[in-house]
């Protein structure tokens, strides 16, 4: 109680916010309306109406993100059917959309529909480089869908869609603080001057002295956005976003500290650091009711930096380890033009669009020597050889330059057919500034990949019951690393990965529109899927020689017995298994996937009392079930329930909140894996989840 007396005089002693600007102009999944009919806009820029898309997708609104107050977006993208976004620490994460939890280059992220990262140099970590508070709504489309949003787009898109400036002054300032050391400001402006609306959204967080040691961070994020609106019929939009990162880098816990709650680390200089900068230009016009064009243009400066503790290795002398300093950055110049033509035949519309994207990047590693003291077990600092250091200094330029259709229509009523077809042409242009006698990256040389992406679906909907059914692909080009950090001096020779997808899903609405289902079963199998593969001399080569099969039903539900009460539950029984993979000599055929829960499932009950309008309590419960931990499938970890509960109330201008997350204290792990080998010999790593948390806030808003 002392500690949160504190942390109450803390909340009541600073100026506190929580940026809720424009309610109303969201679009609310919990609304009074048939939710199969709310209008989303799509990654396509177009808006689609839920109970007319083929495909699986949620949208999460802003009511729920205020309601919620996450920090990170894990909190607010796990509430969704079918995904579980894994929290590694100080917002960096994993993700699991109809996959398992894996660091894999098999999502597409996106702000406002334009990827916010080139293709090829993917990073796990890349929702951290986005400003949440700037958000209007998340959509989370489940499944391949290349052929509208091209590379990586295979197991899920998650598009933030930003918020548009509002028609009056107003905005928003907040602060939060909590017992693990977090600390956020949160602040949001926007106006209308003339023709001109302009919102400002940004936010500033640290953690210090966290349960682990050696665990802080800080994050900046502000976002720009500026629309000009000459006529009723012209929009040019420009945003400008920017993140500035830093978090040191622990590691995982072996299972000795695990089992101990040791949160001791030998990695006090280790770190992660990101810079990531964004500029969009589109100009929109609406010729007339059947026809409008858009064009964009984007400059993306991005660059991770890191001492990483995974690179931390052994040597002879037991005081004595090597690692690395990296930084892999990229710059990207690009051109998106898209126009939508709607016809009266059929009640049909095609959306055609072209693009190029041209992303310099380069890649520099230097080797480090690392000293560990004998007595505390810590590695206490590090240096240069005196000689030349470099491991790898690179320079690829990456070219990709798509075309894309999206054709529906309607041959009778209630029923939609859509197809698409996407045409991509990819360009490393690969220059290796080292002498290739002496590095292991490959010499330079250019790769060219092309692919045709299909995919087709249709709807059908009766009196407040829908159902869909689809086909689709994805598919992802080498990443860079694949290519040319394999070990081998000629770049391996290999294909885009593949994902074929069949799924049928549906939704229902009844009972005056107070209960909500809807539901999804896919069958994906993926092909030419990149492994490392045993050579007859002994030696080992990236190929395209992996298949994989992955089944799973996603479903979720809403009751909604009174304007009062809404009770929500989300869930996903999936199967992931290799069919052909066998990695270094070791085979895996028929294995489960390790990192792969049978079940993972999110509820939650809210509770919005009339006689106290603006207040409201919520509990929810979040579940992992059981997986392997070893994709030979000999040691499993249990999973974790966690219960979190959320209350607030907000006035006109106040607002309130208090989150307690984790509120059993639950021990857990986030991620579980185990390197094992045929022999058995394995090493432990065990991400360790959040404590109870109380988290406290207050913030003000002014003007409307």
């Amino acid at each position: 109680m002392k500690q949160l007396s504190v942390f109450i005089g803390c909340i009541v002693l600073s100026v506190l916010t929580a940026a809720q600007s424009l309610q109303h102009d969201t679009i609310s999944l919990l609304a009074d309306k048939m939710l199969q009919e709310v209008i989303v806009t799509s990654a396509s820029h177009t808006a689609v109406k839920r109970s007319e898309a083929p495909i699986a997708i949620a949208v999460i609104n802003k009511q729920t993100m205020e309601d919620t107050k996450a920090q990170r977006i894990d909190q607010l993208l796990n509430k969704v059917s079918g995904v579980f976004m894994v929290s590694l620490g100080n917002e960096q994460h994993e993700m699991s959309i109809r996959q398992p939890m894996t660091t894999k280059s098999l999502f597409l992220y996106m702000e406002d529909g334009i990827p916010i990262r080139a293709t090829g140099v993917y990073n796990h970590n890349a929702l951290l480089e986005m400003n949440l508070p700037a958000a209007k709504s998340i959509e989370v489309i489940k499944g391949p869908s290349s052929a509208l949003y091209g590379a990586e787009a295979i197991a899920g898109v998650v598009n933030i869609i930003t918020q548009a400036p509002p028609a009056v002054t107003g905005g928003a300032i907040s602060m939060q603080i909590n017992n693990n050391g977090y600390k956020r400001v949160d602040a949001q402006l926007g106006t209308a001057i003339g023709k001109w609306g302009i919102i400002a959204s940004g936010y500033y967080a640290n953690r210090t002295n966290g349960l682990i040691d050696y665990s802080d961070f800080h994050k900046s994020a502000f976002s720009l956005r500026t629309d000009y609106k000459p006529s009723t019929r012209t929009t040019w939009s420009n945003t400008f976003s920017y993140v500035d990162y830093y978090s040191d880098m622990t590691g995982a816990l072996d299972s000795t500290k695990f089992a101990q709650k040791n949160y001791s680390t030998p990695y006090t200089f280790t770190y992660r650091k990101v810079k990531a900068l964004r500029l969009k230009s589109m100009l929109s016009q609406v010729w007339n009711n059947h026809s409008e064009s858009n064009l964009s243009l984007m400059f993306r400066d991005n660059s991770v930096g890191q001492n990483p503790s995974y690179a931390v290795g052994n040597t002879s002398n037991p005081l004595l380890f090597r690692g690395q300093i990296n930084e892999n950055a990229f710059k990207t110049y690009a051109l998106f033009a898209q126009h939508v033509q709607r016809f009266n035949w059929l009640n049909s519309k095609l959306v055609a669009g072209a693009s190029i994207d041209n992303s310099p990047q380069t890649y520099v590693a230097r080797f480090i020597w690392i000293n560990k003291d004998a007595a505390s077990g810590k590695y206490t600092n590090y240096y240069f050889p005196s000689t030349d250091s470099l491991l790898q200094n690179y320079r690829t330029h990456i070219t990709n330059l798509a075309a894309y259709f999206d054709y529906e229509l309607s041959p009778f009523r209630n029923f939609k057919l859509v197809a698409a077809l996407r045409y991509d042409a990819f360009r490393y242009d690969f220059r290796n500034r080292l002498d290739t006698s002496k590095t292991t990256v490959a010499v330079s040389g250019v790769n060219t990949y092309q692919r045709i992406t299909p995919k087709i679906g249709v709807t059908y909907n009766y009196h407040g019951i829908g159902f869909y059914a689809n086909y689709s692909q994805g598919y992802v080009p080498p990443q860079l690393t694949e290519l040319y950090s394999s070990g081998s001096k000629v770049a391996p020779y290999l294909l885009p990965q593949t994902f074929g997808n069949y799924e049928v899903g549906g939704w229902l609405s009844v009972l005056q529109n107070k209960l909500y289902a809807d539901w999804s079963l896919y069958l994906m199998q993926g092909s030419n899927e990149i492994i490392s593969v045993r050579q007859p001399d002994n030696t080992y080569l990236n190929q395209n020689a992996g298949k994989t099969r992955h089944l799973g039903i996603e479903y979720g539900i809403q009751y909604r017995p009174s304007a009062e009460w809404t009770i929500r539950f989300s869930a996903t029984n999936a199967k992931h298994t290799y069919v052909e993979n066998v990695v270094r000599g070791v085979n895996y055929n028929g294995k489960e996937m390790s990192s792969a829960p049978h079940f993972i499932s999110n509820g939650e009950v809210s509770w919005k009392p009339a006689f106290m309008k603006g207040f409201r309590v919520s509990a929810e419960w979040q579940h992992q079930g059981r997986y392997y931990m070893d994709d030979l499938d000999n040691f499993t970890y249990g999973g974790f329930d966690i219960v979190n509960f959320r209350t607030g109330y907000a006035s006109k201008h106040i607002d309130l909140w208090v989150n307690l997350l984790n509120a059993f204290n639950t021990y857990y792990s986030t991620l579980a894996t185990k390197n094992a080998t045929m022999k058995g010999n394995a090493s432990y790593a065990y991400q360790l989840g959040d404590p109870r948390e109380i988290t406290i806030g207050i913030g003000y808003r002014f003007g409307k």
